[in-house]
C-alpha cells in the first residue's frame, strides 16, 4: 500500500483518529486511577492514624485498670504501710505481668522510687513519672508516653490511697515490635517506631519494614532540616511510600515518632491489571479499526482505481471499455456518470473525426483526409509498381457568384458541383475531396497520365452544363492541375504541391487542364525567394515609411498623411509597393507589414505632435488584416505604447477586402470604430460591392479612386462619376477625399464640386517621413485658394 495513495491516507487517518481517542481514554483512566489511588492512600493513612491512636488509648486503659487494681489491693496497701518491701515487689511483679506491663514501680510521696520490677533505675523514667504525678494529683491519675533508655513507653500513674495518698503506682507498656506488627495487621500499613537523641540521629526501635529499608529510612530522616517533619512521600529502595509522621514523645533531648507508610505501588497494583486489560483492548480496537479501515478504503479506492484505468483507456482512444461497477452508493453514481461520459465521448469522437476529416458542406473528404488517402494510394502504387494521379480543380468566377447571389447560394452551388464530380469519377477506387473554398481534389489510383487527362476533360465537359438553383442559372468553368506518382513526386505532399502549381498555371494560361511540368517551379521558386527576402527585410529594417499629405481643398491646410511603405533592397535598391504588396497579401506576410506600418506611423504621430503638428495618419488595411479578430487589441497596444490617442489614426480599407468575408470584416471594423478610430473606404468605385454593404459599414470617409479623378477635366463620364460619388458621400454623412490630383484644373473642379479633401502629386509626391516638417513649413496652397481664404478672413473681420 503506497503511502501517497488515497487508500493509505484513509487508513492512516482512521488509525490516527482511533489511536488518539483510545490514547486519550487510556491516559484519562490512568490519571484517574493515579488520583484515586493517592486519595485512597490518604484515606488509609488517616484511618491508620486513628487506629494507632485507638490502640494507644486501649493500652492506656488496660494499664490504668491494672494499676488501679493494684493500688486498691488491701494487702498491697498494708505492705506499703508496713514497708514490707518483699510483699510490695511481689505484688508489683505479679500485677505487671498480668496485664503485660514491662515495668511496674511504686513511687513514694517524696517522688522517690520505693520499689520496681527492674533492678536499675532510669533518670529519664523518673523524670517522666514525676511530671505525670504532678498531673495525677489534679486528675486522680495520668497516662502518657515517655522515653526510657531510648525506648518509647506508654506510662500510667495512679495514686495509692489508704485513704489518703500514701504513694503512687506507675506502670510502663513498651511501644515495640509487637505493637508495630499488631498495627500492621489492623491497617495493612508499614509501621516504624524511631527515636532520636536530638543530634539528628534516628534509631529504629521497631518496624514492619526489612532491615535495609529501615536503615535507609533512618538515614533519610537524619537528612531532614531541623524542625522539618513534613515528609508526605519518600522513596525507599525501589518503592515509593506515602508517609504520615506521628510524634510520640519529646523531652530530655530525646524524641520518639511513629511513621505510618503505605506503598504506592501496592496501592496501585489492583489497578494495574485494569490498565493492562485496557491496553489490550486498545490494541485489539486499533487492529480491528485498521482491518476495517483497510476494508473501507479498498471499497472506496478499488472502484476509483478501476475508474482511473478506464479513464486512461478512454484517453488512449479505447471507447469500447465496459465499466462493471454495480453499487448503490456515490461510487455507483460516479461509475454510471463515467459510463455516460464514455458513450458521449465516443459519440463526440466520431463527430470530431468526421469534422476533422470530412467536409460538412459537401460530405466529401477534406484536405486532411485526402492527404491520408493519397498517402495510402501512393504506398499501394509503390508496392504494385504502378502510377497514381490526382486532379486539383478550382472553379472560375465563384467569388462573383458569392458576391452577387450570396453565400447560401454559393454553398448550394458547391454541393451541386461535388455531386457532378462524384458522377464523373465513380468506381476504381477514385474519390473526390473538397480542399477548401471552391477547390476540389480527385484521387485516381492506378491511373496513368493519359487516363488522368481524359478524366479531367470529362469533368470539364460536365461543368459546361449550366447549374440551375433557386430560379438562377449559373455557368461555371474550372482550372485543373494534374500531377502524379512517381513522375512528379515520391510522397503525398510533393504530388499535392505540384498539382497545385499546375492548377495555378492552368488558371494563368486560360487552359482548362494542365499536367505538371518542371518549368512551372521557376515561378514558385521566385515566390519562395521573395518571401525569404521580405522576412529578411523586416528583420534588418529595410522598409522605409513614406507619407503623402492630405489637404483640405477649401483652405489648403494639411489635415492628414497617408502612410506608404517602400522597400530599400540592399541589391535591387528601391522597390515600390506594386512589386511586393500583392504577393504579401497572398502569402500572409501583409499582417507583419501592416503591424510595421502602424508602429512607424504611431511613432511619427508622436514625434510630429512634439513639434506642434497634428495630422491624422491614414494606414491601409488588407483583407487578411480584417479577418484578424485581434486587430483592435493590437492597435490599442500600439497607441498606448506611443502615448497617442485613437484620433491620430484613420484606417483605410478597400471594397474588395470587405467582400472576402463581410461578416468577420464587419466585426473587426466595429471593434476599431468603438475605439474611436476613423475608418475610410479606399479606391471607392473600383470594387463590386453593393450600397447595402456600404450603408452597414461604420466608416467616416470615402476616397475616390484616382482612376476617376486624374482625367475628370477631359472625360465627362469620369467627372459625372466623381460628382455623384461626392454627393453620395455627403448624403451619407461621410467626408470625401479625392486621390490623384495632379493639376490645378482638377483641384479647382473638385473645389467647385464640394469635395472635402484631396491628395496627389499636385500637392506633393510621397516623401520620407522625416521630411514632413520641412514640407509643411514650405507648403503654399494654390493661388485661388489663398485668395478665397483671404477674402473669407476679410469678410469675417468686416
Amino acid at each position: 500500500m503506497r503511502f501517497r495513495s488515497l487508500e493509505s491516507r484513509i487508513v492512516i487517518v482512521f488509525l490516527i483518529l482511533i489511536l488518539a481517542v483510545q490514547l486519550a481514554g487510556f491516559l484519562a483512566i490512568r490519571i484517574g486511577i493515579e488520583q484515586n489511588s493517592r486519595a485512597a492512600i490518604g484515606t488509609e493513612l488517616e484511618l491508620g492514624t486513628r487506629v494507632f491512636q485507638r490502640l494507644l488509648a486501649q493500652n492506656a486503659q488496660t494499664l490504668t485498670q491494672g494499676a488501679r487494681l493494684l493500688a486498691s489491693d488491701y494487702g498491697f496497701r498494708q505492705a506499703i504501710s508496713s514497708d514490707d518491701n518483699e510483699t510490695i515487689a511481689s505484688a508489683l511483679s505479679n500485677h505487671g505481668a498480668r496485664i503485660g506491663a514491662s515495668l511496674t514501680l511504686l513511687i513514694g510521696l517524696d517522688r522517690a522510687v520505693k520499689a520496681s520490677t527492674t533492678a536499675q533505675s532510669s533518670g529519664t523514667l523518673e523524670m517522666s513519672i514525676v511530671q505525670m504525678i504532678d498531673k495525677a494529683e489534679e486528675t486522680g491519675g495520668a497516662t502518657g508516653i515517655g522515653i526510657v533508655d531510648s525506648h518509647p513507653y506508654q506510662l500510667v500513674v495512679v495514686p495509692v490511697k489508704a485513704p489518703v495518698t500514701i504513694g503512687w503506682v506507675a506502670m510502663a507498656f513498651p511501644i515495640d515490635q509487637r505493637m508495630a506488627q499488631e498495627m500492621r495487621a489492623l491497617s495493612s500499613l508499614q509501621v516504624s517506631i524511631l527515636t532520636s537523641t536530638g543530634r539528628g540521629n534516628w534509631v529504629s526501635k521497631a518496624s514492619t519494614l526489612n532491615q535495609p529499608a529501615v536503615n535507609m529510612l533512618a538515614e533519610m530522616l537524619g537528612k531532614l532540616p531541623p524542625g522539618e517533619s513534613n515528609l508526605p512521600e519518600m522513596r525507599i529502595g525501589d518503592t515509593d511510600f506515602s508517609t504520615r509522621i506521628l510524634p510520640l514523645a519529646e523531652g530530655g533531648g530525646q524524641a520518639a515518632i511513629v511513621l505510618l507508610q503505605r506503598s504506592i505501588s501496592e496501592a496501585v497494583a489492583p489497578y494495574k491489571q485494569l490498565q493492562l486489560t485496557l491496553l489490550i483492548l486498545t490494541a485489539i480496537g486499533i487492529c480491528v479499526a485498521a482491518i476495517g479501515s483497510v476494508f473501507t478504503a479498498r471499497r472506496i479506492t478499488g472502484p476509483l482505481r478501476e475508474l482511473g484505468d478506464v479513464a486512461k483507456r478512454l484517453g488512449a482512444g479505447d471507447y469500447d471499455t465496459r465499466i462493471d461497477i454495480r453499487r448503490d452508493d456515490e461510487i455507483g453514481e460516479l461509475s454510471k456518470a463515467f459510463g455516460h461520459m464514455r458513450e458521449d465521448i465516443a459519440k463526440r469522437e466520431v463527430e470530431i473525426r468526421r469534422l476533422a476529416y470530412w467536409d460538412t458542406l459537401t460530405n466529401l473528404p477534406n484536405r486532411a483526409q485526402f492527404a491520408l488517402q493519397l498517402d495510402a494510394a501512393i504506398a499501394h502504387a509503390r508496392e504494385r509498381n504502378e502510377a497514381c494521379h490526382i486532379l486539383l480543380l478550382d472553379l472560375d468566377r465563384f467569388k462573383n457568384v458569392n458576391d452577387v447571389l450570396g453565400h447560401s447560394f454559393g454553398d448550394a452551388l458547391l454541393g451541386q458541383v461535388a455531386a457532378r464530380l462524384k458522377l464523373q469519377v465513380v468506381g476504381g477506387g477514385n474519390d473526390v475531396a473538397r480542399l477548401g473554398g471552391d477547390e476540389f481534389a480527385i484521387l485516381l489510383p492506378g491511373t496513368d497520365a493519359s487516363g488522368a487527362l481524359e478524366i479531367a476533360a470529362r469533368i470539364l465537359k460536365s461543368l459546361e452544363i449550366p447549374i440551375s438553383l433557386e430560379d438562377q442559372t449559373v455557368d461555371l468553368g474550372a482550372g485543373i492541375g494534374i500531377a502524379g506518382f512517381p513522375a512528379h513526386g515520391a510522397d503525398a505532399e510533393s504530388v499535392l504541391s505540384r498539382a497545385e502549381i499546375a492548377m495555378y498555371a492552368a488558371k494563368r494560361s486560360g487552359n482548362d487542364a494542365v499536367m505538371y511540368e518542371s518549368k512551372f517551379d521557376k515561378g514558385s521558386q521566385q515566390s519562395l525567394s521573395l518571401l525569404s527576402d521580405l522576412r529578411h527585410a523586416a528583420e534588418h529594417n529595410e522598409f522605409r515609411l513614406f507619407v503623402q499629405p492630405k489637404i483640405v481643398l477649401g483652405t489648403g491646410q494639411m489635415t492628414g498623411l497617408e502612410a506608404l511603405v517602400r522597400w530599400v533592397h540592399p541589391v535591387k535598391g528601391m522597390i515600390f509597393p506594386d512589386e511586393f504588396i500583392p504577393f504579401s497579401e497572398q502569402s500572409g506576410f501583409i499582417r507583419i507589414l501592416t503591424r510595421w506600418v502602424l508602429e512607424r506611423s504611431a511613432a511619427l504621430s508622436s514625434e510630429l505632435a512634439s513639434q506642434g503638428l497634428y495630422p491624422k495618419i491614414s494606414v491601409n488595411l488588407s483583407a487578411r488584416d480584417l479577418l484578424d479578430q485581434t486587430l483592435p487589441q493590437k492597435v490599442a497596444e500600439i497607441l498606448a505604447r506611443h502615448k497617442i490617442g485613437p484620433a491620430s489614426f484613420c484606417l483605410e480599407i478597400t471594397e474588395s477586402a470587405i467582400m472576402d468575408d463581410p461578416v468577420r470584416a464587419l466585426q473587426t471594423l466595429e471593434g476599431l470604430h468603438e475605439m474611436g478610430i476613423e475608418l475610410s473606404i479606399d479606391d471607392f468605385g473600383t470594387g463590386y460591392s453593393s450600397l447595402a454593404y456600404l450603408k452597414r459599414l461604420p466608416v467616416d470617409e470615402l476616397k475616390i479612386d484616382k482612376s476617376f479623378v486624374m482625367n475628370m477635366v477631359k472625360d465627362a463620364d469620369d467627372s459625372k462619376i466623381v460628382l455623384s460619388t461626392i454627393d453620395l458621400g455627403h448624403n451619407m454623412g461621410l467626408r470625401v477625399v479625392a486621390e490623384g490630383i495632379e493639376t490645378q484644373a482638377v483641384w479647382d473642379l473638385l473645389v467647385e464640386m464640394g469635395c472635402d479633401q484631396g491628395q496627389g502629386y499636385f500637392m506633393s509626391k510621397p516623401m520620407p517621413a522625416d521630411q514632413v516638417v520641412a514640407w509643411a513649413a514650405a507648403w503654399t496652397p494654390p493661388q485661388d485658394v489663398s485668395k478665397e481664404v483671404a477674402a473669407a478672413a476679410a469678410a469675417s473681420v468686416g
